[in-house]
């Protein structure tokens, strides 16, 4: 799918290079704009809607090398948007469970135009809570996170933005992120559901992490 949507891409702009070149700035300028508006996802007819539309990213890189947010944005590749219950199990049957992904790798779900960056304006007051885990484990929390986090089962109102899994190679970690870093009650509701969905020991250590802090 993303190797039919670059193709397209590049044969509009080798007939935009016949044009006059103001015309073609004006067409490139309008062009994301149209793009946008045509391809709008909506449920289908009889098919369960989501209270957001959601966005699958995929992103790898090679460890040890120092990430810009301009290189990192350069690497995140968007999988697709969905807006019900039957497109996300569309994309979510096709795609390889985190636990069998190799290298240095993530899957982020996010609403629909907020990305997956600390810098993203949606993100950039808020933070995440961070869970490590051992290796073997990242497929099931996954797959019970993002389905606690379509479901709406947060009950946090619009405060959560995405969540995200990395895949490293001595363990794997999932967060799940916020708006509103400062506001303790709602990150202390979403560390009680984060426990309840994933059925996590007593024990296990969940750190909050702002997002200010990461890019410091």
């Amino acid at each position: 799918r993303l190797k039919d949507d670059d193709s397209g891409d590049h044969d509009q702009n080798e007939e935009n290079n016949t044009q006059k070149d103001g015309e073609k700035e004006k067409n490139d300028r309008e062009k994301p704009q149209t793009t946008t508006k045509r391809k709008a996802v909506v449920p289908g007819p009889a098919e369960h809607p989501l209270q957001y539309n959601y966005t699958f990213w995929y992103s790898r890189r090679t460890p040890g090398r120092p990430t810009s947010s301009q290189s990192y944005e350069q690497n995140i590749k968007q999988i697709g948007t969905f807006a019900s219950v039957e497109q996300f199990w569309r994309f979510y049957s096709h795609m390889v469970r985190p636990g069998d992904l190799t290298g240095h790798s993530d899957f982020h779900l996010f609403k629909e135009g907020i990305k997956p960056m600390w810098e993203d304006d949606a993100n950039k007051n808020g933070g995440k809570w961070i869970i490590r885990l051992r290796k073997g484990l990242a497929s099931r929390c996954w797959e019970n996170l993002i389905l606690a986090m379509l479901g709406e089962q947060f009950m946090v109102g619009e405060e959560i933005c995405g969540a995200v899994v990395s895949v490293r190679f001595q363990e794997d970690i999932i967060s799940i992120w916020n708006k509103t870093a400062s506001d303790q009650a709602t990150t202390a509701r979403i560390r009680d559901t984060l426990r309840r969905v994933l059925n996590l020991p007593p024990n296990t250590i969940m750190e909050y992490k702002t997002h200010t802090d990461s890019i410091k």
